[in-house]
């Protein structure tokens, strides 16, 4: 008779937490948290090996409707919670619930080092290019000139784009997606899920109440296919309703610029082929200035490289394997007397 006991299968219900689920009728977070809900079973990792942390904001109501463990920290410091319990706990999987201004303002330095150290953890960020949670006013990601409540004459701020920062800072994985894509982000999440390292997700979200349709010139049904490309690696880099449009590499600027495939000469073999190790391409398709241009989403760039936590780990294995100390010893060494 075999004593092995099968783990029940998880499912998106038991990721359900017992809070009642309080954003705005509407709100684009709703869409993320079912989709994470549904994603985090396909893990496979029990729900007492995962922790969400926050910082403030609409976005960072997140820990308490996911069934998990959870921090609500303070104003942009959620990278540093994230770090102390990822390096603490490197059994566990931690995830990061920020949002543009949560993350790109007071908390813009500690992200950049999350992402230069490279710590192993899953950073979600919530671009909806204003401040929610304090009604209306203009965000790091808010586009230059717009009119916000801080800002009745036009935000005098060039934005700041997320996904670029992300590949400066070097992340070494970065990706994009929207919020009324389910089957997208879905994908998205488990490929940033099973990276070894921080994966940065960039999520458009729309604010209904303060910055309503933001995206839709991008998102909706009708405009879409002429202005979203959908990054995949190792297929060439097209889009538009008929997919004859794509992008190549402008010989005289050595930047991108767009052809007709089927005009001009141009066949499927002069588009660029995306390739989401190069850096250089990464940053290029993050930074395409838009409408002359598509906007990027999908997995822009995926390397890899030694996490934070496992070279702190191996650091600390070496200089106990090299010292064969003695606490009793070195506390009553030097000047110490007993009374």
């Amino acid at each position: 008779m075999s004593n092995i006991v099968e783990t029940p299968k998880l499912t998106k219900k038991d990721f359900e937490s017992d809070q009642d689920v309080r954003w705005c009728p509407g709100c684009g977070d709703y869409s993320i948290l079912a989709n994470v809900q549904k994603m985090m079973p396909e893990l496979g990792v029990p729900r007492e090996r995962v922790v969400w942390v926050s910082g403030i904001g609409c976005s960072s109501r997140f820990p308490y409707y996911m069934n998990t463990y959870g921090f609500h920290t303070i104003h942009g410091r959620a990278p540093a919670i994230a770090m102390g319990i990822k390096v603490a706990n490197p059994e566990l999987s931690v995830w990061l619930a920020t949002g543009d201004g949560d993350g790109l303002s007071i908390g813009g330095n500690h992200l950049m080092h999350a992402l230069r150290r490279n710590l192993d953890i899953k950073i979600l960020l919530f671009n909806n290019r204003i401040y929610g949670l304090t009604k209306g006013q203009y965000s790091p990601t808010s586009e230059f000139g717009k009119t916000t409540k801080s800002t009745p004459t036009g935000a005098p701020d060039f934005p700041v784009d997320p996904a670029s920062f992300a590949i400066g800072c070097s992340a070494t994985f970065v990706a994009r997606s929207i919020d009324t894509d389910a089957k997208h982000m879905n994908e998205t999440l488990l490929r940033a899920a099973k990276h070894t390292g921080t994966s940065f997700v960039e999520i458009y979200q729309n604010c209904v109440v303060f910055n309503d349709a933001a995206f839709d010139s991008f998102t909706a049904k009708e405009n879409k296919e002429e202005h979203q490309l959908r990054v995949e690696h190792g297929k060439p880099l097209v889009f538009g309703a008929q997919k004859n449009k794509g992008l190549r590499i402008d010989a005289r600027t050595l930047g991108l610029e767009i052809a007709t495939i089927g005009e001009n000469g141009v066949t499927e073999k002069d588009i660029l082929i995306h390739d989401e190790t190069n850096a250089t391409i990464a940053m290029m398709l993050a930074r395409m200035p838009y409408p002359q241009f598509p906007v990027a989403v999908g997995v822009l760039y995926n390397v890899t490289r030694p996490t934070y936590d496992d070279t702190v780990h191996a650091q600390v294995d070496t200089a106990k394997a090299k010292t064969k100390a003695d606490l009793q010893k070195l506390l009553a060494s030097g000047n110490t007397w007993t009374v």
